[in-house]
């Protein structure tokens, strides 16, 4: 007769730490997206700052307003700034995201803003 043992507590604490794990992951999908849109779009306000000697403060806006649609950005991103002063150039957004988790729904305050000396 073989005797076998097992050690743990069996295949319901396997079960919760997967279903803990896939709620980790779900919930966190939401939140990271938030951020990778965030850092996208301030990327590309990076990008519109390296070009700024050859294009006006109406067409960086216009590009970074079509860029923000694309990306399904909130409509408060879509009020973009620009400023210049003696070959610098200062751009930025304000508008906010909104974070469903269970039993918390939390606002959050995005900013981007980059500053460039062409």
């Amino acid at each position: 007769m073989v005797t076998r043992t097992r050690r743990g507590s069996g295949r319901a604490g396997c079960l919760v730490m997967l279903l803990v794990v896939a709620a980790v992951g779900y919930f966190g999908l939401g939140i990271g997206n938030v951020y990778w849109n965030y850092f996208q779009y301030r990327d590309r306000m990076l990008q519109e700052a390296r070009f700024a000697g050859s294009r006006t403060d109406g067409v960086i806006k216009r590009r970074l307003i079509m860029f923000a649609d694309s990306i399904g950005l909130p409509e408060g991103a879509r009020h973009v700034r620009v400023k210049r002063q003696q070959r610098r150039i200062f751009i930025w957004s304000e508008y906010y995201e909104n974070i469903e988790l269970p039993f918390l729904s939390k606002e959050l305050l995005l900013s981007p803003h980059v500053e460039w000396t062409y």
